[in-house]
């Protein structure tokens, strides 16, 4: 049986933004685990598993349900050992752990800004209604409102990733030689940004742009399979 997993859209089906959800797909794959998308939108999610969690991802693994996307992480990674490694070890996990909070603390705050009318326009009417009630909210300003000077702050936002360009410098992927789970956590915030928005993140050239292609290249192409915001 294959593991089910619910994962966030919006009126495209076939375009799953979240960059939580992006997480475990990219880690699913890594583990070859054989798996099942569920497409779920904002106002289905608290239904998931009978209310298991009030957000997604959460995957069902026969009679075992887990939300969270590091948690699901960390269950793939000791429920099936014989598979490829997401985290390479205790430390590993450890190192994770940083990465994660760094990109929640740095990436995220940016694109989940610069994006927010993109995420809007992406959704059916009534998940508009629910997401514009829920942000306005959480920025305490009309939704249309969040992005302005986004270009102001673009410069900065690329000099922010400083320490990830310079560490791509000296290897192909965070994780080294090979992917691993930390990788995929600021692949998932890239890609976020890639499905729902045109806007221009990153400069061509930039190191970051370039390990950005390489993961959007693996399993198979997994992430490139979803086209572009156009």
């Amino acid at each position: 049986m294959s593991i089910k997993l619910y994962d966030l859209v919006g009126k495209d089906h076939s375009r799953p933004f979240s960059p939580h959800c992006w997480k475990v797909r990219m880690a699913l794959a890594h583990k070859n685990l054989s798996y099942e998308t569920v497409p779920t939108s904002f106002t289905e999610v608290r239904a998931v598993e009978g209310g298991a969690s009030k957000i997604i991802p959460v995957i069902r693994d026969g009679e075992t349900v887990v939300s969270d996307s590091f948690a699901i992480a960390l269950y793939l990674e000791h429920t099936y050992p014989d598979r490829p490694t997401l985290f390479g070890g205790q430390g590993g996990e450890s190192m994770a752990r940083f990465i994660e909070r760094w990109s929640l603390a740095t990436i995220h705050p940016f694109i989940g800004s610069a994006v927010l009318m993109d995420i809007h326009e992406c959704l059916e009417p009534v998940d508009q209604a629910h997401f514009r009630k829920t942000r306005e909210a959480r920025f305490n300003k009309p939704l249309e409102e969040v992005p302005v000077g986004r270009d102001e702050k673009l410069e900065a936002f690329r000099a922010s990733l400083a320490p990830l360009r310079s560490t791509l410098a000296e290897q192909p992927f965070i994780g080294g030689v090979t992917p691993l789970f930390c990788d995929y956590i600021v692949f998932g915030a890239l890609q976020w940004a890639r499905v729902v928005s045109t806007y221009g993140f990153l400069a061509s050239d930039d190191p970051v742009a370039v390990w950005f292609e390489r993961c959007l290249a693996l399993h198979e192409g997994i992430g490139a399979s979803v086209p572009a915001a156009a």
